[in-house]
């Protein structure tokens, strides 16, 4: 009975829980990422380059010996891409964050001293 209490003890502590959702916040934010990538930058960006070059079907790159490097070579380009929209999106939260912490703090009130000849005053009256 003792370690099943152990194992209700892990799972209802704040790290555990956090660690959940964060996964599953990470998966559904993975498939965001994945889906601006594939459907938006790629076509935009990388299919007229590949044009360019004459590439236009680099997955199906192979060896005479059937090694495919063209599939490698796309998913190296995938990452690329895939961490730079990455990067692009963390400087932009990065950025609104610094905004909100540089917003001017409220008007300070009287300093101590202030307050003290304030009551000296209301004293003397």
């Amino acid at each position: 009975m003792g370690m099943i209490s152990e194992f209700k003890d892990f799972i209802a502590k704040g790290n555990a829980m956090d660690l959940a959702v964060g996964v599953i916040i990470g998966a559904s934010f993975g498939a965001i990422v994945n889906s601006l990538v594939s459907d938006v930058i790629t076509p935009a960006l990388l299919n007229p380059a590949l044009k360019a070059a004459q590439v236009e079907n680099l997955a199906d790159l192979k060896t005479d010996g059937g090694i495919l490097y063209g599939k490698f070579l796309a998913a190296v380009i995938s990452f690329l891409v895939i961490a730079f929209v990455i990067f692009i999106m963390v400087k932009g939260i990065n950025n609104m964050k610094k905004k909100e912490e540089a917003a001017p703090a409220a008007p300070a009130g009287p300093s101590q001293e202030e307050l003290l000849t304030q009551i000296r005053d209301l004293l003397k009256k």
